[in-house]
């Protein structure tokens, strides 16, 4: 999954991707303790100060993020 999103981020967008590994207690982590080895990835519009009063979405973001999830999934 890795490969094709950053592929299709630098096709849509024309920079490289920032990839990074986050220990924040993602999703991916509770479902890798069931599905061991399952290819995952967590990627999302920018969000600043998250899951507090001053949450915010960079709202641009969102188009981008949709853009690419539609071209993710047309491709897998």
């Amino acid at each position: 999954i890795l490969k094709t999103m950053e592929g299709l981020y630098e096709e849509l967008f024309g920079e490289k991707p920032h990839v990074a590994a986050c220990h924040a207690g993602l999703e991916c982590g509770i479902i890798g303790e069931h599905y061991p080895g399952l290819d995952m990835i967590s990627f999302g519009p920018t969000i600043r100060h998250p899951h507090s009063p001053d949450e915010k979405v960079h709202v641009a973001s969102v188009g981008k993020f949709w853009r690419l999830l539609r071209g993710v999934l047309e491709r897998v």
